[in-house]
């Protein structure tokens, strides 16, 4: 189909995409499987290059006959376009990429062949603890191939694996949430998650309620993942440069150079690390003001975003990166945070070392309140707990929260041991990421939540 396309375009350039997809589900609620299925996709987009001028069409299931229509309909989308301010030449290609001509190898249900019985087995123990599991476990496999007429042949086969697993008590008064992020289901310890949200089920039998302040907070992996993806997907040099984002310089330029974290904080992106590699190459189905349909086919490589608490790199295209005069360097499908090499200590042992403070499970409904200094507002769900003297001693009320990323970069105090971890708010969206706990002094608890 990538072949075909190049063929019938008959413009200036033209850019193929083609996405096959694959997904295997199993759900369940109240210890019960519910439903399980599979499904396939397939989508095809085409950029079509005319001068400077260029059209996109992308569509859902095309058929062999159906793609000259598509094709003429990207080509004379291009002919009638303006020119495109990011037009630059496209990617020059070289050998086919390994694999370019193999079969599609979808998923299936099988992916779950370990992961259901012990599913299974941790249904047992929820019925005899009183407890009851709601949740999914999905699994997709989506193989990308990019083709250009400049000789582009690049293919990439994208393992995806979540569960999120919610677990309440008896009477459906007390919840506790967690969620893992797999390539293939073989690694998910059921068992430890189940006997997880057993122990703060058991924290949330003494409730402690608490008012609206600045409290010391322990965020675990996920919730710090959450708020760094938000950082992450604001770090565009466009909006830097035009003066309308959190890293924009005060007199014009960006603030990149500028230390934004006191403890030697690292948030990067590489498409090899392991258990959770992305693709190596450009994939851009649109251009927008942080990628570039021209760019499709560049290379990616590891990027510090930030280095020892220092912000490095900015979300760029080339054409953003000819007008901020700063390396390219586009977006990568994942995101890692470390702290100090020496000395990480697990969430366990932050928690036995806190005299008094809050400890979150996750944060939800994140949303902007103020793009400037990128402060966000959210509410905390399925558990906070209060610690005393290194112990849980019981569940508080939720909260709303008010905090910038970048500023809770300044003030972290303590980062522990990075672990590949699932965020809660974005993982339709983003699931790769390895991040840390964190201990923040004064975590902005701006007021009391009625939600559950």
């Amino acid at each position: 189909m990538v072949e075909r396309a190049l063929e019938l375009s008959a413009n200036d350039g033209c850019v193929v995409l083609v996405d096959e997809g694959s997904t295997a589900n199993l759900r369940f609620a109240g210890n019960t499987l519910t439903t399980n299925g599979v499904a396939r996709s397939s989508r095809l987009t085409v950029i079509s290059v005319a001068g400077q001028g260029v059209g996109v069409v992308s569509r859902s299931a095309v058929r062999p006959d159906q793609l000259p229509d598509v094709v003429a309909a990207a080509d004379r989308a291009a002919r009638e376009a303006r020119p495109a301010e990011d037009a630059r030449p496209l990617v020059e290609g070289g050998p086919a990429a390994p694999g370019w001509d193999d079969e599609v190898r979808p998923t299936d249900i099988g992916v779950f062949e370990r992961f259901a019985p012990a599913l299974g087995e941790a249904f047992s123990a929820a019925e005899s603890g009183d407890r009851k599991l709601y949740g999914f476990a999905e699994h997709s496999l989506t193989s990308t191939f990019l083709g250009t007429s400049t000789g582009v042949r690049l293919r990439h086969d994208q393992p995806t694996g979540r569960l999120e697993l919610n677990a309440k008590s008896g009477d459906l008064k007390r919840s506790a949430w967690t969620g893992v992020f797999t390539e293939d289901f073989a690694d998910v310890d059921v068992a430890a998650l189940g006997a997880s949200l057993a122990q703060r089920l058991e924290w949330a039998k003494t409730r402690v309620d608490l008012p609206a302040g600045r409290y010391e907070t322990l965020l675990p992996p996920s919730a710090v993942a959450d708020l760094m993806i938000y950082l992450y997907w604001s770090s565009g040099a466009r909006d830097a440069l035009d003066g309308r984002s959190v890293f924009s310089g005060p007199g014009g330029g960006t603030r990149v150079g500028e230390q934004l974290a006191t403890l030697p904080i690292t948030l990067s992106s590489d498409p090899r690390a392991a258990g959770i590699s992305c693709a190596p190459f450009v994939t851009a189905h649109a251009s927008s003001r942080d990628s570039s349909v021209f760019d499709n086919g560049l290379p990616l490589a590891s990027t510090d975003w930030i280095r020892d608490g220092r912000l490095e790199s900015l979300l760029q295209t080339r054409y953003s990166a000819e007008l901020s005069g700063l390396p390219v360097t586009p977006g990568v499908d994942n995101l890692i945070m470390s702290g100090p090499a020496e000395g990480a200590r697990s969430l366990a042992e932050m928690i036995a070392s806190t005299r008094r403070g809050l400890l979150v499970t996750c944060l939800w409904y994140i949303r902007a309140v103020d793009p400037q200094t990128l402060l966000v507002t959210g509410l905390t769900r399925d558990g906070v707990y209060l610690v005393e003297h290194g112990e849980v001693v019981g569940e508080v009320n939720n909260f709303r929260f008010n905090e910038s990323p970048v500023d809770l970069l300044g003030r972290v105090t303590e980062v522990g041991a990075a672990e590949r971890t699932l965020p809660r708010e974005w993982n339709d969206y983003f699931q790769r990421t390895v991040m840390p706990p964190l201990r923040v002094p004064d975590f902005n608890m701006s007021t009391v939540s009625q939600a559950s």
